[in-house]
């Protein structure tokens, strides 16, 4: 397999995995140029980061690239999506698609008209953990059927994405109710790194619950943007089968003859208190592989490295329509995240889904 050819529309600090994946990963994506209208901050951005800066699509398309990232403001997606649509350019959009029913819809009736080759970065579910997790459930089964999650991990979109993967619901409707709550926490490190002064900020804790129409439930628990940002706000996973449960890194399951086992996950990084330098290499469950990096040995975090993944599976679709993450799906992710936010606004008022045009597209 040849490398991936991509190039890059936006400035932003997602814009920037997709160079430093390339950068780190050199024999196997080729980042061909980035996009910023603005020519001055386009200079800027080209001598800090070393990579080629154009001002126009049509400019970008030059150097051939198999398909364009979208990572500009999530305001001005949709409109910037059509854009691409009407030009047939093969796009890999960040999250959200849209960010308003009005939105969804629009984008909908545009891929129906276009029939365009879309898919979303939607990242969190080819991170090593969670990719993990899925194993244990959908593949080696060792919980059988999944019948609730507990989620306070993901904001938004991002937790409903992985809600619906965990539990495989598909467009199913769902009756939701919930709250959000405020509370203080001390701000230990951000983006710029860790924090030592003892400030505090109040951090909306939103709780909602998810009672689908096949009897699963989804617990979501999440607080913005603490938990992203934190070492005193922890992430927490539960699933329960009936057969079993994962509880964060533990699993505890049954054997085809009922015997309960317990066992933890045990995470492998390369160089960690050695003189190597660091890497992920894989997650194990006992003596069997639950995931292994595609990236042997290159210096990316878990972000990245799903962000990483992203981009193959992206290459794969533009080639034989494989998807890694549909329009639908997301726009299924982001009506139930709009959904959820409609619940909290009238605390513990019950609010029903309805189905959607894009319901017969969804895969996950």
């Amino acid at each position: 397999m040849g490398k991936v050819k991509y190039a890059v529309i936006g400035s932003g600090w997602r814009a920037e995995f997709y160079i430093r994946i390339a950068k780190a990963v050199p024999e196997k994506f080729d980042l061909t140029a980035v996009l910023i209208r603005d020519e001055e901050k386009g200079r800027k951005f080209s001598e800090k980061f070393g990579v080629k800066v154009v001002n126009t699509v049509d400019t970008l398309m030059k150097d051939e690239p198999e398909f364009v990232v979208l990572a500009i403001k999530r305001g001005c997606v949709t409109d910037y999506l059509l854009e691409l649509f009407e030009k047939g350019i093969p796009v890999l959009t960040e999250t959200p698609p849209g960010e308003s029913q009005e939105d969804l819809q629009k984008l909908w009736s545009a891929y129906e008209k276009y029939q365009p080759k879309i898919q979303v970065a939607e990242q969190y579910f080819l991170q090593p953990l969670y990719a993990s997790w899925h194993k244990a459930i959908a593949d080696m089964k060792l919980i059988g059927n999944v019948e609730n999650i507990n989620i306070s991990a993901l904001h938004g979109y991002h937790g409903i994405s992985m809600i619906r993967w965990m539990l495989g619901t598909k467009g199913q409707k769902c009756t939701m109710y919930g709250k959000r709550y405020h509370f203080s926490v001390t701000e230990t490190y951000g983006r710029e790194g860790m924090a030592f002064d003892g400030e505090t900020f109040v951090c909306p804790r939103d709780r909602v619950t998810l009672e689908f129409e096949n009897g699963q439930v989804a617990f979501f628990d999440f607080s913005d943007p603490a938990q992203y940002h934190s070492f005193i706000r922890t992430r927490q996973l539960s699933v329960q089968g009936d057969r079993g449960e994962i509880d964060d890194l533990t699993i505890r399951y049954l054997t085809p003859e009922n015997i309960p086992v317990t066992q933890e996950l045990n995470r492998i990084d390369l160089g960690v208190y050695g003189n190597q330098e660091w890497s992920h290499f894989a997650i194990m469950l006992g003596e069997k592989f639950l995931y292994k990096t595609p990236f042997v040995n290159a210096r990316l975090n878990d972000d990245e490295i799903a962000v990483g993944s992203l981009l193959l599976g992206m290459s794969e679709y533009v080639k034989s329509g494989k998807e890694i993450y549909s329009l639908a799906d997301a726009l299924q992710d982001m009506y139930l995240c709009l959904k959820m936010e409609e619940a909290m606004a009238d605390p513990y008022k019950p609010v029903v889904t309805e189905k959607q045009p894009w319901d017969a597209a969804l895969k996950i």
